[in-house]
């Protein structure tokens, strides 16, 4: 494993140069002032630290999404998890922006301290084990940059965000009045907690939550234009739709204080108010070998769906996690010896398993495209779309994160 997992890892850090760009960040916030016909209204959260509340088995009305059939299965089911990331004002650094998933880790509560947070700029995510469980809650989380010409660091929204739904799943007790975790009510569990934090008077973020179960389903709750893909053996299988208000203007959740809410009505707009509730629910069922990837935008906007399974393709069969055989792509069978982390801290010549080596490798090649200036990447060519006056050309410069996470069905 270890020689095979070696020679893509060199491949992963030097397959693209990674060069400063110099594309300023666009994303729009929520104290941004849309015209009326090109938002939906809503009523201005004048108490936003009291978010509403939803039933945690309540399901609200679903927009269209990709699903699959959900059937019940025996077999259980363990994940190979790893994410990777990296600033946008930062050089990537592979060997030492990874993250392994242990599933017996310690989860303690919000890290207050900006300097134990991943660097990773204004995106965030979490991984953690729900209770005592096999069950895995994991998410992406973006922090709305526009936030910053308030005088507001979107990092501590999106941060203390995810921080807060990791230690919400991972303290999970069940009872008898205590129903389980969805995806949606993680995510307004981890809303409402930062909600009443103090040290966060402002901000907002998009949010891709999942939880995926030892019984082989994975359950997405997406606000935003953070998202996943979900693949296998060699070919797409599902994935998730952003939800915007208009361009470049995602779903989001806020913290909106009083003061802005009052100069926002003073200039006759509206708030943009997001809740767990608006977001996209979907079910799938997984299979031994599946590949799901979540992301922020910082990949989207640079990376397609299909540039995500070429990557994750070459890199699969390469280490013969995925094999040609006369049939077509079929799972190797050393796919559960390749996700067992060996805790390498050599270098990039030691990355501990195949989720982070897929992790480093589409967070590497998201990077490249975003400076670069003469490809055109998804988000060039949506604003070509829109605005063909633009003149925009290139990638798009953001922050990246990607959680990866590998599907094994024990016995096989």
């Amino acid at each position: 494993m270890a020689s095979s997992l070696r020679n893509l890892g060199i491949v992963a850090k030097y397959s693209s140069p990674f060069q400063r760009g110099l594309f300023h960040d666009r994303s729009r916030s929520a104290i941004d002032l849309l015209p009326s016909h090109t938002r939906q209204q809503s009523n201005p959260r004048t108490a936003s630290r009291h978010p509403q509340p939803i039933s945690l088995v309540t399901q609200p009305h679903l927009r269209s999404f990709h699903t699959s059939h959900i059937s019940q299965s025996t077999s259980k089911f363990t994940y190979g998890i790893a994410a990777s990331f990296t600033g946008k004002d930062r050089r990537y650094h592979p060997e030492t922006n990874v993250f392994n998933f242990n599933p017996y880790n310690h989860i303690k509560a919000r890290r207050k301290d900006k300097r134990t947070r991943p660097d990773s700029g204004q995106d965030a995510f979490f991984i953690s084990r729900i209770g005592e469980a096999s069950d895995v809650a994991l998410g992406i989380a973006d922090g709305v940059g526009g936030w910053v010409d308030s005088g507001v660091d979107p990092a501590d929204f999106a941060h203390g965000f995810c921080d807060y739904m990791a230690h919400a799943a991972y303290t999970y007790q069940p009872g008898k009045d205590v129903p389980p975790y969805t995806a949606r009510s993680l995510m307004q569990r981890g809303y409402e907690d930062i909600c009443r934090d103090e040290s966060v008077p402002a901000g907002g973020s998009t949010a891709c939550v999942a939880i995926a179960k030892e019984n082989g389903t994975l359950e997405v709750a997406n606000l935003g234009d953070s998202g996943f893909v979900q693949l296998r053996l060699n070919a797409i299988h599902n994935y998730s739709e952003p939800q915007t208000h208009a361009f470049n203007t995602p779903y989001q959740l806020s913290i909106v204080p009083e003061k802005v809410l009052k100069q926002a009505a003073t200039f006759g707009g509206t708030q943009l108010c997001d809740f767990p509730k608006d977001a996209q629910v979907s079910q799938h069922s997984l299979r031994h070998g599946d590949v799901l990837v979540f992301a922020s935008d910082g990949v989207w906007d640079n990376l397609s769906r299909q540039d995500i399974l070429r990557i994750t393709s070459r890199l699969m069969v390469g280490a013969r996690a995925w094999e040609h055989t006369e049939g077509g792509i079929a799972v190797g069978s050393s796919l559960p010896q390749f996700i067992m982390a060996d805790e390498g801290k050599g270098g990039i010549e030691d990355i501990p398993s195949l989720q982070s080596f897929l992790a480093v490798g589409i967070t590497g090649e998201a990077k490249a495209a975003s400076v670069n200036t003469k490809l055109d990447g998804p988000f060039a060519r949506e604003v070509q779309k829109y605005y063909p006056n633009e003149q925009w050309r290139g990638g798009k410069v953001d922050d990246i994160c990607v959680v990866v996470a590998i599907v094994v069905e024990e016995g096989k």
